[in-house]
Order: structure tokens, then sequence, then C-alpha cells
């Protein structure tokens, strides 16, 4: 169990390197910013949703230090969430905040169900979701 889970979490973070241009512990922390922004802007249900599809070594980090109060965060616009994923990065990274946004929404897109990352889009505001992958960008609405 432990090693499919390292496996998967080797993927991921594999599929997020190849995109930023990094190793695989360069990817890390994109992913970390861009999991936690997406978690704190759903609601707690969706949230939960979200997470109930990710491997286990990824739902550890998604939930790590996540607090129910206040959310969801009233992150409105494209240049607020891409601010948001910027201050989680470490003032080391290399990594270009847009750039780790849409490698992590595009392994989100490669790894969770379809009719799961269309309730996520669509719960998220029109500004924002133009950093989806263009399969996701504009879902009719979606059914659970």
């Amino acid at each position: 169990m432990f090693d499919g889970a390292l496996h998967k979490t080797n993927a991921w973070l594999k599929e997020i390197g190849e995109r930023l241009g990094s190793d695989r512990r360069g990817a890390y922390q994109p992913l970390r910013a861009v999991l936690h922004c997406l978690r704190d802007r759903l609601t707690t249900d969706e949230s939960a949703h979200l997470g109930d599809q990710l491997p286990m070594l990824i739902r550890g980090i998604y939930y790590e230090a996540w607090r129910l109060a206040g959310k969801p965060e009233r992150v409105r616009s494209r240049e607020d969430l891409l601010a948001w994923i910027e201050s989680r990065l470490p003032p080391t990274a290399r990594t270009n905040r847009e750039d780790a946004a849409r490698a992590g929404f595009q392994t989100l897109e490669n790894h969770v169900s379809a009719g799961e990352i269309g309730d996520v889009v669509q719960s998220l505001p029109k500004d924002i979701r133009t950093l989806w992958p263009v399969t996701s960008a504009s879902p009719g609405p979606a059914a659970r």
C-alpha cells in the first residue's frame, strides 16, 4: 500500500517537475502551494470531495495545517490567486507563480475524475478558471 502511494506521489511530482523544468524535489513546493490555495478557496464540502480523490501522500500534503474557520477564502480574481500562490512559495523558489498554478491544475486534471474537476472548476470565479487546462476551463454544469 505504501509503495503504491509513494509511486503515485513520485509520478505527480515528476509530472509537475517536467512542466516547471525542475526535479521532483523542486516540484514539491509549487504542488503544495497550489493544493493549499485551491483547498482554501473551495467550500469545505468541495475541498473534502477533491481530497477524497487524491493519492494518500498527496492527500496528506493537501490537508496539512488545514483550518476550517473562515473558509472559503474570498479570492475572486486570477491576480489574487496568483499572489496567494506566490506568497506560499519559498523565497528561493525559481518557479513562476502562473506556471506553478498551471502545472498543478494540469496534474489535477490528469489524475482526478472529470466530474470532480468539473465541480471544482465551476465553483471558481471565471477569472480564475482561465488558469485551468482548456478541457476544463468552461465545462457545463457538473453532475455528482
